[in-house]
């Protein structure tokens, strides 16, 4: 049952490991030109997200059994460990000090809500879904790190802008997790966060 799911994350998270494979993902940029490569990425992970959402969908109805059954009290760390995860997502876009400190906003993001998440879920299809999900940042980050090394270190984030972005990724970041919190999580997901 969990078959589209599993199918779901190869494709996109396969597609997301092509570029610790340097001189795999270097040749095929220079094979396709930079825009069909762009273009041949964003449909394979269009695909795959949409693989993702109705296998985990069609999980979560199976009736699978929980592997563990993680207390009521984890649900306001969850809420607690969230709070940062827009925010870092919304600075990958926006050159500042969250970005500068960070390295990689988006990357930490996607780690801090897989765990949250695990941290909540103890269903099969949650470990799958959210355990790869983290196990990617980790394997990304790692190779990110190398991949800096060699250039000379981390690209330089333009500073020119910094606070104001800070505060652009904050208002959106935070507007973003009150959305979630509120109802957005319950509408996307049909589960509510407070309720």
């Amino acid at each position: 049952m969990m078959l589209i799911l599993v199918l779901g994350l190869i494709v996109f998270l396969g597609c997301h490991m092509l570029p610790t494979f340097v001189g795999l993902h270097d040749s095929l940029k220079t094979k396709m030109g930079d825009g069909p490569y762009r273009l041949a990425f964003s449909a394979v992970s269009a695909i795959g997200i949409t693989l993702i959402v109705i296998g985990y969908g069609d999980a979560r109805f199976a009736g699978y059994l929980p592997i563990y059954d993680p207390p009521i009290w984890m649900r306001h760390l969850v809420l607690l460990l969230m709070l940062p995860v827009f925010v870092l997502f919304a600075a990958a876009y926006l050159p500042g000090h969250i970005k500068k400190r960070t390295k990689h906003p988006m990357i930490l993001s996607v780690k801090i809500w897989a765990l949250a998440h695990l941290l909540a879920n103890g269903e099969p299809q949650s470990l799958l879904l959210f355990g790869g999900f983290l196990a990617w940042g980790v394997i990304d980050r790692i190779s990110l790190k190398k991949r800096d090394l060699a250039q000379g270190g981390p690209a330089q984030v333009d500073m020119s802008h910094a606070v104001r972005n800070d505060a652009i990724a904050l208002i959106i970041g935070l507007g973003i997790y009150l959305l979630f919190v509120w109802k957005l999580h319950e509408l996307i997901i049909g589960v509510s966060v407070i309720g």
